[in-house]
């Protein structure tokens, strides 16, 4: 969860400065779902090649959402969004 942005589906229930619209994509590699945009930020899962990703904020070389798998949220390196350069 993060203070500045929350999805707006939740606008009803949350509070935040900001809302997104969540962008559906798929993984076009497997890669670790992260706490932090920091690359030694921990990792709460190890997400696969072609799950299901929504991304609320593309920033850099991250992509801030939610694995609709798991519901976890955190951060993803964005090029392992399918479609996107490596």
């Amino acid at each position: 969860m993060r203070g500045d942005l929350a999805d707006v589906r939740l606008a009803d229930r949350v509070f935040a400065p900001h809302y997104a619209a969540p962008m559906a994509v798929k993984l076009g590699r497997a890669v670790p779902l992260r706490e932090g945009a920091d690359a030694n930020s921990p990792i709460m899962a190890e997400l696969a090649n072609a799950e299901d990703f929504e991304v609320f904020e593309l920033a850099g070389n991250n992509a801030w959402g939610i694995a609709c798998a798991s519901g976890l949220v955190g951060y993803i390196q964005a090029s392992a969004i399918a479609g996107t350069a490596k």
